[in-house]
């Protein structure tokens, strides 16, 4: 499946959209409860500090034609998790010094077919980020090359084919409606074809309906013979649209089905690949565990900054409280990911990380510091098998 990413001026009224403030009639209500949303910080309010670190920086207010603040939808799998768009936004941060802090996943959009009427999703993500040079105050400056590597990125990080780039995917585009043209220019060709042996065929003859005069003479009756015709005819179209339309949606089928298998063998490859590599080496090994531990540990904080963001109150109360809200919050990172329960326990292993996630918590409140040793994950309770 391929996926892309394109960042343009973010709208005003983006997050009444992105996070479902307002009812919208393009979306299907019963799906909404499968969207994820992320946020750091209010628009507005990002905004405004925007302006302020501009004027501070240089001296001078931000222009009014600037867009300082940019928005992209990003293509994505029916499994994507918002641990995968974390893992994004910070290769985006590193590589790019672009910096995500909205992320609304959607998966109650999409149209049904107008031939089938099955719903076909429209799986997508938006990023709303922060496009401000920290080194000079004003936007940041990206050349045609910076884009193409975007798109690579995204595509590395969601485990998914890049995009057909833009002037390749247009010629490609054009190439595929002449052959359509063509494909509906036989089509139609057959069908006249069709219609010309049954009329040259002796079967129509007793379509037409001959009466004699008082002469004696045949002569035919001009009226009926056109009715007859006429409802054939229209047994023909009926069955020649209904044949059509049967070819066409097993035709998309198949194609559908083709592309995802082509798809899922090259998901199947790299992984593959990946694991030898793992596996016959130690060092790789250990790379890759400290790189999936960090992006745990990276999309834990984001999720609690986000819940205490919500609710101020939420992670303060005694040790005993605030270690049964984390619990909490990393079974529902766990399940929302699909994040072995595991990872969680590892990352607490860990004084850094756990000093790194209390602080944060606090924010700027000393009071309660606890080592890893005092915040023990409950393991989940494993069902007993009644004997």
């Amino acid at each position: 499946m391929k996926t892309s990413i394109n960042f343009k001026a973010a709208k005003s009224d983006s997050e009444a959209h992105n996070f479902r403030k307002k009812t919208f009639d393009y979306i299907r209500k019963d799906l909404t409860v499968k969207n994820e949303y992320w946020s750091e910080e209010k628009l507005s309010d990002r905004l405004h500090k925007i302006e302020s670190y501009c004027k501070e920086k240089s001296g001078r207010k931000l222009q009014k034609n600037a867009m300082p603040i940019r928005e992209a939808v990003v293509v994505i799998k029916d499994d994507t998790t918002l641990q995968d768009l974390h893992n994004l936004s910070k290769r985006l941060e590193e590589e790019l010094q672009i910096r995500i802090f909205q992320i609304a996943i959607h998966k109650d959009e999409g149209h049904f077919d107008k031939e089938t009427k099955e719903w076909k999703p429209n799986y997508h993500a938006h990023m709303v980020a922060d496009w401000q040079d920290l080194k000079t105050g004003k936007t940041l400056k990206h050349q045609s090359f910076h884009y193409s590597k975007m798109q690579d990125i995204t595509a590395e990080c969601l485990g998914m084919v890049r995009g057909t780039e833009g002037s390749k995917g247009r010629l490609e585009a054009i190439e595929f409606k002449i052959r359509k043209k063509e494909q509906e220019l036989l089509a139609l060709d057959e069908k006249i074809n069709g219609f010309k042996s049954e009329l040259s065929s002796k079967k129509f003859e007793n379509l037409i309906v001959k009466e004699s005069d008082f002469l004696g003479f045949k002569k035919i009756r001009t009226d009926h013979t056109l009715d007859n015709y006429e409802k054939v005819f229209k047994t023909y179209n009926v069955q020649l649209s209904k044949n059509k339309q049967e070819l066409e949606f097993k035709n998309k089928v198949i194609k559908e089905l083709q592309s995802k298998n082509l798809d899922l063998k090259k998901e199947i490859s790299i992984l593959k690949d990946k694991l030898s590599s793992v596996l016959s080496n130690g060092n790789i090994y250990s790379s890759e565990k400290i790189k999936y531990l960090d992006s745990v540990k990276d999309t834990l904080i984001k999720t609690l900054q986000f819940e205490k963001t919500k609710l101020p109150q939420l992670f303060t109360g005694s040790k005993e409280k605030l270690i049964a809200e984390i619990n909490d919050v990393c079974k529902k990172v766990s399940q929302e990911n699909n994040i072995p329960f595991s990872a969680f326990e590892e990352v607490f292993k860990d004084s850094e990380s756990v000093s790194q996630i209390i602080s944060l918590l606090n924010f700027g409140n000393s009071e309660i510091y606890y080592n890893s040793e005092q915040i023990p994950l409950q393991q989940k309770k494993k069902k007993q098998r009644r004997l």
